[in-house]
């Protein structure tokens, strides 16, 4: 089964990062917690989660006067949305020389790197069977 790609816009990502670490949760909670960073409305708020729900990404239940918000994407399927949006628009498709600019820029300990061989080890053995 293909894993669903999720690109979501910087305001969703605000948003759905909030409803991750509450959920569920109801559109002034989630401005409540956003409102020093982003000085949304509440309005704001409850139009960008409305957005959200008719694309997919978030889940709305009404009890009597309250809409209750839950994610419908997990961070893995968003952070691979992400990923997979900068690897096809800022290198063209090509893994390499994304991993080579990671690499370069990212101050990676001895303890990551020892990870990341020990994925493409296994990615490798993977492929073999």
């Amino acid at each position: 089964m293909p894993k669903q790609t999720v690109e979501l816009t910087e305001a969703e990502w605000t948003i759905i990062k909030t409803v991750w670490e509450h959920e569920p949760c109801a559109a002034p909670t989630i401005q409540e917690k956003l409102h020093r960073q982003t000085e949304w409305t509440y309005s704001t708020v409850r139009t960008l989660m409305d957005r959200m729900v008719a694309k997919g990404l978030l889940t709305a239940e009404k009890i009597r006067n309250l809409t209750l918000y839950q994610s419908a994407v997990t961070r893995q399927q968003a952070q691979r949305g992400e990923l997979l949006y900068a690897l096809k628009n800022a290198f063209n498709g090509a893994l390499t020389p994304m991993l080579q600019c990671l690499l370069e820029t990212g101050d990676l300990s001895s303890e990551e790197l020892t990870e990341l061989e020990s994925l493409i080890k296994q990615k490798k053995m993977t492929r073999k069977r």
